[in-house]
């Protein structure tokens, strides 16, 4: 049976049907839903990183593809980037205080998704 997303999305017993996903909502998942973006977030909800800091807390990721979503990060004014003048150049990123707000989000989507391996896992 194909479920709708009126189905999905407001057809629990007491909820309003919606015909339609927030806008902000949707704007807020795909940025935090691309690759690699979510593992970032999750490195500096544990305070600043280095660059290189962050290049090593995420396997896999290149240099080209951390910097251009850090970008996008600072950009949604989710991530701030300090310099500290000397040499060499210091650079160092942490979540601003809106980003701050999703340390609570991610530690709980880190939880659930711990229990849902667990489940798809059996004897892990």
């Amino acid at each position: 049976m194909k479920r709708t997303a009126s189905a999905t999305l407001g057809g629990a017993a007491g909820r309003k049907e919606s015909s339609c996903v927030c806008p902000d909502y949707h704007r807020a998942i795909e940025l935090i839903g691309k690759r690699w973006s979510g593992a970032i977030l999750l490195v500096l909800s544990e305070g600043p990183q280095r660059f290189g800091e962050l290049t090593r807390a995420v396997p896999g990721l290149s240099d080209r593809l951390l910097s251009q979503r850090l970008r996008e990060l600072e950009d949604a004014d989710l991530v701030e980037r300090s310099v500290e003048e000397g040499s060499p150049v210091r650079v160092s990123y942490e979540l601003t205080e809106i980003g701050r707000e999703l340390r609570p989000v991610i530690e709980e989507l880190r939880e659930w998704a711990q229990r849902w391996q667990a489940a798809a896992t059996p004897g892990r």
